[in-house]
């Protein structure tokens, strides 16, 4: 099929002029009717052409696509890729967690690309002014929906999709590789027959041939990458010398260094001739690269790739493997879900990773049989090669994955107490015939269906929702009279921040433990209840690990598993940014958690603890952030101050936004801050609260049994803050408010007693800053 006569609007948004077989056959359900349509293919026999049909159908309609791409690095992919329907004057806007949305932008966007976890975060808050978007997606596009399988994402998929088509019924058109279940997606979906498709490899553009191999194995883990390494090598050099190119998948970024390091080596020792060597012209672009060992290694036509590379050098590399420049390539499993990168040989050199939440795991077999799909290059090669290099025990259960494929299965159950409570919080469920009903938008209920020796039936599903909604009650997640259900505020919270039910009760028992109003956590309790997240359950801590945390720990948390100790270690150091060799492997993974639950903890301290509370989990928050001691840390509430400017200030004496009033430029100056910087520091400290406190009519003294009423007026000359304004005496609450704070005045009533003096202390408390409170007193002698 010619796209010409097919998509005549949008034939310069295609790549190429004719459709291929697989996609003509696909080709009418997506562009001549509106159902829902589910279609599985073979790895690069041309899905990403049909998704873009779709979305030039709904465009002609003049409504809104969505594609949700399985990685963030993809949705950038798109944006750059899909500049050809920015060309026929559509617009194409990507929204990430990593950028600001400019949801006037979001609102006027024809195609909007996101990941799952974005659009379930963006459909949470569909009712808000910024993300109202959502309910205007007429057309979704789900690309590899047999992410449905995956352990952490596939619940998160599976929820969103089914929330969308409650708020907005899009069309749904769902792509994936070969899968065994197709009809069980497009049963969720309601795909019609003739709209369900099912490619067989037939549809590949090259064939695939597969094996497992094994390799001796020994008692050093690191001696064991080697020995699997020189077996990849001795699968790929025939490929090599015939002047095709491998790709070879290793478990983690340091990995691809070290293999292309040492497979340069071996390759020289073998005489392997690499095409690139001779040509100077490719020598001269490569000095370009910005990684050195990248520059070293690609003058070889040994290449590696991963997300921690720069998206220039990233570019480079993919550029020159399509070109044939680099004819050895590792990678990290990513690469099989993003680039179109394919190669004749490629193996799989390592089926186990070190996740640092889970600790060691098996791969998965969704990433397992992607990264495979990968071999052959449609185009330059007759056949493509793939091997799995493992250890001999799990020889046959790849040999039945390659043998037999996989079914597609739901991961909702894992995790049904959490998404269900987010569905309430919600809104989307608000009574219990709900509950069913949203049940079976699931499809954990449509695979229930066609697999009941794999799961419950009907009925023990509506048992274990029933038994599910009531822990949520128990729980004080929800409230129900009746037949109707409605969100609490721990609810509500667990489900803004993606909380596991145990964390959200142990954050919430945390905050109410004070009972009397008054300020209860210390640093250690707020570290504590971060470190001991049921999210962190499942760390894992090795020998060395556990020596390093032990000497910074010093004795903290020895009633803690040693995965969570070695999480309380990570973030402890992060404070002052002294984080020991041994922990840094998984220190940023570990932090950025840890980032997450301590702004959900000051979430929680707001609405069930105090703002003094909140203020102190907002400066842990802070300092683990940016890496700096307790006596700088309110310097980083100033725009244009980071760690380095904040440690330097602080040894200079000055700590705090107010400091950097009273130094003025000239001050900042001698503070080792140039001039300009010093001007922007002052301006934005000057947006700082600047509070002035005045007490009138408490008396100095009064007599035993007498009364006076005074009162006490705070104002902030700076910008407005939330705060809380709190007045004790002899430490006993007197006062307290929570408000908007430009000036407020409180009352002070002085009643003479039996003390022989009365303490007033004012705090100033700012629970969004990571400021130290402000505070003043007045003493009240009591006269016989």
């Amino acid at each position: 099929m010619a796209v010409e006569d097919v998509l005549p609007a949008f034939a310069d948004a295609f790549p190429f002029e004719s459709f291929n077989r697989m996609q003509s056959a696909a080709l009418p359900a997506l562009v001549e009717r509106d159902d829902n349509v589910v279609v599985s293919a073979p790895t690069a026999s041309g899905k990403t052409a049909l998704a873009e049909a779709a979305i030039c159908r709904t465009l002609a309609a003049g409504g809104t696509a969505l594609f949700l791409a399985p990685l963030r690095a993809l949705t950038n992919e798109k944006e750059d890729e899909w500049d050809r329907f920015e060309s026929l004057g559509y617009s194409v806007y990507v929204v990430t967690g990593e950028r600001e949305l400019t949801p006037s932008r979001a609102e006027r966007a024809d195609i909007l690309v996101m990941t799952p976890e974005k659009a379930d975060s963006a459909t949470r808050k569909h009712d808000s002014p910024r993300y109202s978007f959502m309910t205007d997606v007429d057309c979704c596009v789900i690309d590899e929906v047999h992410l449905l399988d995956s352990d952490r994402r596939g619940a998160v998929l599976e929820v969103t999709v089914s929330r969308l088509r409650r708020l907005c019924a899009p069309r749904i058109v769902a792509l994936s590789a070969t899968m065994q279940n197709v009809d069980d997606v497009a049963g969720w979906l309601d795909a019609p027959g003739d709209c369900t498709f099912e490619f067989g490899d037939g549809y590949r553009p090259v064939p695939l041939s597969a094996t497992v191999e094994t390799y001796a194995h020994g008692e050093n883990a690191f001696a064991d990458k080697y020995r699997r390494l020189y077996r990849a090598l001795d699968l790929a050099q025939p490929h090599i010398d015939d002047g095709g190119q491998a790709l070879v998948f290793v478990a983690s970024r340091q990995d691809t260094v070290r293999a292309a390091e040492k497979a340069r080596d071996e390759l020289a020792e073998r005489d392997v001739e690499i095409s690139s060597r001779g040509d100077y012209e490719y020598h001269t672009d490569a000095s370009e690269l910005g990684n050195d060992t990248l520059r070293q290694s690609v003058v070889d036509g040994v290449g590696f790739h991963h997300a921690g590379l720069s998206k220039a050098d990233k570019d480079r590399v993919e550029a020159w493997f399509k070109a044939g420049k680099i004819q050895l390539l590792f990678s990290t499993s990513t690469l099989a879900w993003g680039v179109n990168l394919p190669a004749r040989c490629v193996v799989i050199r390592d089926t186990k990773l070190h996740d640092p939440l889970e600790g060691e795991v098996d791969m998965s077999p969704l990433d397992i049989l992607q990264m495979l799909g990968r071999a052959g290059r449609p185009g330059y090669d007759d056949a493509g090669y793939a091997h799995v290099v493992c250890d001999g025990a799990d020889a046959e259960k790849y040999r039945r994955l390659l043998r037999d494929g996989k079914p597609i299965e739901s991961r909702l159950a894992e995790e049904l107490d959490s998404h269900l409570n987010a569905e309430i919080a919600l809104g989307v469920v608000d009574d219990i015939e709900d509950v069913m009903g949203w049940l079976e938008t699931t499809f954990y209920y449509a695979r229930a269906q066609s697999a009941p020796d794999r799961y419950d039936d009907s009925a023990s599903l509506r048992d274990r929702v029933s038994a599910t909604l009531q822990r949520l009650v128990d729980g004080g997640f929800v409230d129900q009279s009746g037949l109707e259900i409605e969100p609490t505020a721990l609810g509500r919270l667990a489900s803004q921040f993606y909380l596991r039910l145990e964390t959200a009760e142990a954050f919430h028992s945390l905050c109410v433990s004070g009972g009397d109003g008054t300020s209860s956590l210390g640093e250690t309790d707020v570290l504590r209840a971060v470190a001991d997240a049921a999210e962190f359950d499942s760390v894992s801590a090795r020998r060395d690990e556990r020596e390093a945390f032990g000497a910074v720990l010093d004795g903290d948390g020895t009633d803690l598993d040693p995965g969570n100790r070695k999480v309380l270690a990570i973030l402890k150091t992060g404070m002052s940014g002294t984080t020991p060799g041994e922990l840094k492997s998984d220190a940023w993974v570990i932090r950025r958690n840890g980032l997450r639950f301590l702004a959900a903890l000051r979430a929680f301290c707001e609405r069930f603890g105090t703002p003094s509370d909140a203020n102190l989990v907002r400066r842990v928050e802070a300092r683990v952030e940016h890496g700096v001691g307790s006596e700088a840390v309110g310097l980083v509430a100033v725009d244009g101050i980071g760690a380095g400017r904040a440690q330097k200030l602080a040894a200079e004496g000055l700590s705090d936004p107010a400091d950097i009033r009273a130094a003025g430029v000239e001050g900042l100056v001698s503070a080792g801050l140039s001039e300009g910087v010093s001007e922007r520091v002052l301006e934005q400290a000057g947006a700082l609260p600047a509070l002035s406190i005045e007490w009138r009519g408490v008396p100095e003294a009064v007599g035993a049994g007498e009364n006076a009423m005074g009162e006490v007026t705070v104002r902030n000359e700076g910008d407005g803050e939330p705060a809380g304004v709190r007045i004790t005496v002899n430490g006993i609450e007197m006062t307290a408010e929570t408000r908007y704070l430009g000036e407020t005045t409180l009352p002070v009533g002085v009643f003479g007693g039996d003390a022989e003096e009365l303490v007033y202390e004012l705090e100033v408390a700012f629970p969004e800053l990571p400021l130290r409170p402000i505070t003043d007193r007045r003493v009240v002698a009591i006269e016989a």
